[in-house]
């Protein structure tokens, strides 16, 4: 009797063996999933005045490349873009390209084009919306302004990032011009757009702060 238990015991063993085996490697397939983030931005992301292979963008990815790392990005910034434009272009976007992530990096147009901050929130507030319901993760990219539109002006600006990210519950990413824009050598003559030297020090940034947080939540 006791033989025999041992036999069926063993045969058991036997047979979750490759079941376990399969588990581990289905864990494995999971974890090597694509990630696509959308960055859906304006000019600071959109390479302007530059090759667009010159943009922190393309930068990034190729980083990405080499490093093997299984996150494919898709520019989707434009250079003039406002928080209206982007909520028209948001649905086919997230229909043509299905992201995982998305960045979003808008609403330095509509301040710069002295919008009403209270609209501004309302459309960042809607575009995460629109962006979450699409079971994507979403990041809200921190914008500022030059001080010259007033001090009120700018805080409300700058603190509505800070706002609706808390309120919509998502990550917020540091503005990646915050120490770059006081240098004049790594700005473009227009003092709002970063220069050619400046890209590769925008990518690594935004590498420290999106590398971990998609293959993290893949």
């Amino acid at each position: 009797m006791f033989v025999r238990f041992r036999k069926v015991l063993v045969l058991l063993v036997i047979l979750l063996i490759p079941a376990y085996a399969h588990s581990d490697q289905a864990t494995d397939d999971l974890k090597g999933e694509q990630a696509v983030l959308l960055i859906l931005g304006d000019s600071l992301s959109a390479a302007y005045g530059l090759q667009q292979r010159e943009g922190w963008v393309s930068l990034l990815q190729k980083m990405w490349h080499d490093d093997n790392i299984p996150i494919e990005i898709v520019n989707a910034a434009v250079s003039g873009e406002t928080t209206d434009g982007g909520l028209a272009r948001l649905p086919r976007l997230l229909e043509q390209h299905q992201p995982t992530h998305i960045l979003i990096e808008l609403g330095g147009n509509d301040a710069l084009q002295g919008h009403n901050i209270k609209k501004v929130r309302e459309n960042l507030t809607t575009l995460v919306t629109k962006a979450k319901d699409s079971d994507a993760v979403v990041f809200l990219q921190e914008m500022q302004i030059p001080t010259n539109y007033g001090r009120r002006y700018t805080q409300m600006f700058t603190e509505s990032f800070s706002r609706v990210a808390k309120e919509q519950e998502v990550v917020k990413i540091p503005f990646f011009l915050e120490d770059i824009a006081l240098k004049s050598e790594l700005m473009q003559s227009d003092g709002i757009h970063p220069n050619a030297e400046a890209q590769p020090m925008i990518a690594k940034i935004m590498d420290r702060h999106l590398r971990s947080l998609i293959l993290t939540e893949q």
